[in-house]
């Protein structure tokens, strides 16, 4: 049986900050999204079913779109995406001690 991974509501977009004003901007503004404020400061819109969270990141040069997934089984679904070479980064943002996932490229 394979480990099944499903997708989360929750997108993340981490904008260098010489574009994050104007990110922010064109989706409130330009295409009229509700903002998403029950986790200010963070910024975010809703996007038909999903969150779209908008993330200042000074380190980087260009945007970057992270997805959020799932599994009933985080060791099975870990086992599976390193027999097919996925990259680990869980450097990249602090998620809790505890925390039963990671980041993935």
């Amino acid at each position: 049986m394979s480990t099944e991974i499903k997708g989360g509501i929750n997108i993340a977009m981490k904008v260098p900050s010489h574009q994050y004003e104007a990110v922010i901007a064109f989706y409130r503004d330009v295409v009229g999204l509700p903002p998403f404020d029950e986790k200010a400061p963070a910024k975010g819109f809703v996007l038909g079913p999903n969150r779209l969270w908008i993330d200042e990141a000074p380190h980087y040069s260009q945007a970057e779109i992270w997805l959020e997934l799932f599994t009933e089984d985080h060791g099975a679904a870990l086992d599976r995406l390193a027999a097919h070479k996925v990259v680990r980064c869980d450097q990249v943002e602090e998620l809790g001690e505890g925390f039963r996932g990671g980041w993935i490229m």
